[in-house]
């Protein structure tokens, strides 16, 4: 079945600002939404469109900064469909995170290393990840430098690795 991705922007961001990305991952044959409002009555109202008016099998989040947070939120809730959360340059507490795979990046500049590390260790699962890029931009500001490439593709191999496309669970 279909798979979407919700898309959670930083807080000097707005939902059009993931233009870029999502067009490249709807190429890649997901349903993208990315929301405008970050509350988490909002982001549960995304996910319950992306499930129900959308069709999908199940979804994962990309959560950026501030969005990551809200993420954070709304995920501790455990809702149904979920498959994965990517984190960009957010942390928080995972505690009451679901079982999924999770992957958290920031650039090394930002001084995450080690919080992301324990993140992954401390999240519910065992297919946590770490992705740690040069340079020090932040969030979404990754994707205009020459990083930005590198993490599509490592968000494009996350979803490949983590998306069972045949068997929606």
């Amino acid at each position: 079945g279909e798979h979407g991705l919700l898309l959670l922007h930083g807080a000097v961001y707005d939902a059009a600002s993931w233009e870029d990305q999502a067009t490249v991952l709807a190429n890649h044959g997901f349903s993208v939404l990315a929301m405008e409002e970050l509350a988490p009555d909002a982001v549960q109202d995304g996910i319950a469109y992306l499930m129900k008016t959308c069709g999908v099998s199940g979804f994962t989040v990309i959560g950026a900064s501030a969005g990551g947070s809200a993420a954070l939120k709304v995920l501790a809730d455990k809702p149904e469909g979920i498959t994965g959360l990517i984190l960009l340059s957010a942390t928080g507490d995972v505690d009451a995170l679901g079982e999924y795979p999770k992957l958290f990046v920031a650039s090394a500049g930002e001084g995450f290393e080690q919080r992301l590390e324990s993140m992954a260790n401390d999240a519910p699962g065992d297919q946590n990840q770490t992705l740690i890029l040069p340079g020090s931009a932040h969030a979404q500001a990754i994707f205009p430098t020459d990083q930005g490439e590198p993490l599509v593709n490592a968000i494009l191999a996350f979803l490949d690795d983590t998306v069972d496309w045949d068997n929606p669970s």
